[in-house]
C-alpha cells in the first residue's frame, strides 16, 4: 500500500506504542477534513499541521472511524481486506501519533 502515509524509522516505534487498532478512534475535535481529487487534506486547528489522506478508501476510514467500536472493524466496513489492513493501521497509527485521531473513550488513551 504504498502512499498512504510516510513514516520515518524514528517515527515507526512511536507509531507502535501509541495506537491500539482494537480500541475506537475518531478525528479529534480541532481537526477540519477537506477533500481533494487525490484523497483529503487534513488540518488540525490546534496543532497547526497539515496531513494528506493519498486515497479514498484511506478518506472513508478516517471519516467513519467514530461510527465503529475499533480500527479494526472500521478496516473492514470500508472494504479493506486482510492482506491490505496491516498499512491502514499504520497510516491509523500515524494520524493518531500527530493527534489527528484520538481514541473514542478517553480513557483508553495509551
Amino acid at each position: 500500500m504504498r502512499g498512504l502515509l510516510t513514516v520515518s524509522v524514528a517515527g515507526a516505534a512511536r507509531v507502535t506504542e501509541s495506537f491500539n487498532p482494537d480500541v475506537g478512534w475518531r478525528l479529534h475535535p480541532q481537526v477540519a477534513v477537506r477533500p481533494e481529487n487525490f484523497g483529503a487534506l487534513l488540518y488540525h486547528f490546534g496543532t497547526r499541521k497539515l496531513s494528506f489522506l493519498k486515497n479514498l478508501t484511506m478518506v472513508t476510514l478516517v471519516n467513519s472511524l467514530a461510527e465503529h467500536p475499533d480500527a479494526r472493524s472500521a478496516c473492514r466496513a470500508a472494504g479493506i481486506d486482510a492482506a491490505a489492513e496491516p498499512a491502514y493501521l499504520r497510516a491509523l497509527g500515524v494520524l493518531a501519533a500527530s493527534d489527528i485521531l484520538i481514541a473514542a473513550d478517553p480513557k483508553e488513551t495509551p
